[in-house]
């Protein structure tokens, strides 16, 4: 039962990766955008959402 349990895990951490990783490039470029128009609202929302984003891919690379 433990090796279905990891193999899930591993297969999980396989697709979610590159999707995580997506989602950080562009959540970097909507920051960089949101630097260039000095727009402080969305950079502080970016850089939550980039928060979470770097939290799961620590845990994800932890499985």
């Amino acid at each position: 039962m433990e090796q279905v349990i990891q193999t899930f895990k591993r297969s999980e951490r396989e697709r979610r990766l590159p999707v995580l990783r997506l989602e950080m490039n562009y959540e970097l470029a909507t920051l960089h955008d949101a630097m260039l128009a000095e727009d402080l609202d969305m950079m502080k929302q970016c850089k939550e959402k980039l928060e979470r984003l770097r939290v799961e891919l620590i845990q994800l690379e932890g499985l």
